[in-house]
């Protein structure tokens, strides 16, 4: 039988943790017990440099069941992305499968069965997809949405709707361990892998306990970061800008010339002061981006560790 490791990143989620320990070892039980999956599988938490008690709890569910509940410390805090690849790449070597899944449990642990029958009809990666966000404040749905429809717009593949709940099988694994950039945006990386895809829907629930580690900084963040990993059409972008520019430039000369000549000039300082301001706060904008790029290819080509294991319970 295949045995499936769930990996859950974790950042100070003491409130949560216990409550998410029983709740998936509950349905590893359940896959085992219709024969879907091994006796052996396993949930594997991630302390991603935790400032809680979060890596003691994951220790002692790892002495209370230590056939079902592993665990890896990172040695500092790195960042979702990188603590849920380290989940990853540790279970890659001990598992046929896995699903990848928040400690706050509002993702729906019920489809995962139907994670794993979609595995088991040929599907090496199959996404969790929400079926609506009616219980999102309206600004959270509105910012989510529009993240979408500027990701598909900037021409970044990514499933509407999907965040990081999914299931994937080992081969699925192996080849994204392949993909070694530091500027690490799961959702955009998922589709290039290839093979055969599936999808399971569900409804989001309320968070059991604990708050949001995903602030709006955080999510803007996120946001640039699979842009600016995934696309260059800003500066694209940037450059159509400063082409309407100078065209609305040679326009205006051509202005000024015909009411020189004609006797209708007018002294503005307010239009030419505004001129230099929009001018000048492009150029600074067209300079901060390209160096966002240039920042971005630095970091790539230092080829540093993206996170340093510091201890693993199995």
């Amino acid at each position: 039988m295949d045995r499936l490791a769930i990996v859950v990143p974790c950042y100070n989620e003491e409130e949560v943790l216990k409550i998410a320990s029983e709740a998936l070892r509950g349905v590893l039980s359940d896959l085992v017990g219709k024969g879907k999956i091994g006796p052996d599988s396993f949930v594997l938490f991630v302390n991603d440099g935790s400032r809680d008690r979060t890596w003691e709890l994951i220790e002692e569910e790892h002495r209370n069941y230590p056939e079902q509940v592993f665990g890896v410390k990172l040695a500092g805090n790195v960042g979702h992305q990188f603590a849920l690849t380290a989940g990853l790449i540790t279970a890659m070597d001990m598992s046929d499968v896995t699903v990848s899944i928040d400690a706050d449990l509002q993702d729906d642990i019920a489809v995962i069965e139907e994670m794993i029958d979609k595995f088991h009809a040929g599907c090496d990666i199959v996404y969790g997809v929400r079926r609506e966000r009616k219980t999102d404040t309206f600004f959270k749905r509105t910012t989510a949405q529009g993240f979408y429809k500027v990701m598909e717009l900037m021409g970044v593949k990514t499933v509407y709707n999907h965040a990081d709940f999914r299931l994937m099988s080992k081969r699925a694994v192996e080849q994204f361990s392949q993909y070694k950039e530091t500027n690490l945006f799961l959702r955009g990386m998922m589709p290039l892998i290839g093979y055969q895809t599936d999808m399971v829907y569900y409804d989001r629930k309320e968070r059991v306990a604990g708050e949001s580690k995903y602030p709006l900084k955080k999510m803007l963040a996120l946001a640039f970061n699979g842009i600016s990993s995934f696309s260059v059409k800003p500066i694209s972008l940037i450059l159509g800008v400063g082409m309407a520019i100078i065209l609305a430039s040679v326009i205006a000369a051509v202005y000024a010339f015909i009411s020189y000549f004609t006797g209708h000039v007018v002294p503005g300082w307010t239009s030419l002061i505004l001129s230099i301001w929009f001018l000048g706060g492009l150029q600074l904008l067209a300079i901060g981006l390209v160096g966002q790029y240039i920042g971005k290819i630095y970091i790539e080509v230092k080829h540093r560790p993206r996170y340093n294991i510091e201890k693993v319970l199995k």
